[in-house]
């Protein structure tokens, strides 16, 4: 496998993501973290962290799914990508961050931390997403907005004025409030957060049942 994948941009390929997820596309760009590819099916771009990816490989010149011209240009622009550099540009833009499973988060990145960036979702309202758990990033054209949502109607709510740097200090700050873990898609993912210590997380649910997690497996926590 190439170290740096040089040889492939404007290739097409298969990647193979932790959970057995696959995706096609023409290789676009890569950097040390992170790799970018075209997918002319559904004509979206992936931002794909390389911590994510099992498997890389180049496809046959005649595989079905790979027939597609190579965009004119990329919605996000950077000289030398990186994760954190593609997040600073994806600012401003509509995104879709895809965590695990079945939850994707639509909205704005508004603050990048040291390993989380605040994300603002019409949906969920002010999250905490874990960059350790992002499998990829998809950034939509310009002027597009969530749910087709009209500009006057979506306002973006400022992050918070004082913000933790790392993911575990600010879940810390969170302590004692009632909170949302992974998109609440769980019931034992909703409830009173107790404390954290120790890389667990205490979270008190519904039922008044106490839960201990691993804070490491934690991908994101929002207020209800």
């Amino acid at each position: 496998m190439l170290i740096d994948f040089v040889q492939l941009i404007g290739k097409n390929v298969e990647i193979e993501i932790s959970g057995g997820i696959f995706h096609k596309g023409m290789l676009i760009d890569s950097g040390l973290d992170i790799v970018v590819i075209y997918v002319g099916k559904t004509n979206s771009f992936l931002y794909i962290p390389f911590v994510h990816i099992q498997r890389l490989r180049e496809l046959p010149t005649w595989d079905e799914d790979t027939t597609y011209d190579s965009p004119s240009e990329k919605p996000i622009e950077a000289e030398a990508i990186s994760y954190r550099k593609i997040l600073m540009n994806a600012k401003g833009l509509f995104v879709k961050v895809y965590v695990s499973g079945n939850q994707s988060f639509y909205g704005y990145v508004s603050s990048i931390m040291n390993d989380y960036f605040v994300f603002h979702s019409p949906a969920h309202k002010t999250m905490f997403i874990s960059m350790n758990h992002v499998k990829w990033l998809i950034p939509y054209p310009q002027n597009t907005t969530p749910y087709a949502l009209e500009n006057e109607k979506f306002q973006l709510v400022p992050p918070p004025s004082s913000l933790a740097r790392s993911f575990e200090e600010q879940l810390k700050r969170l302590e004692n409030q009632l909170v949302i873990l992974d998109g609440g898609n769980n019931p034992e993912k909703i409830g009173l957060l107790q404390k954290v210590h120790n890389n667990k997380v205490i979270l008190v649910t519904a039922e008044g049942e106490t839960i201990f997690r691993n804070l490491e497996h934690v991908k994101s926590i929002h207020l209800p």
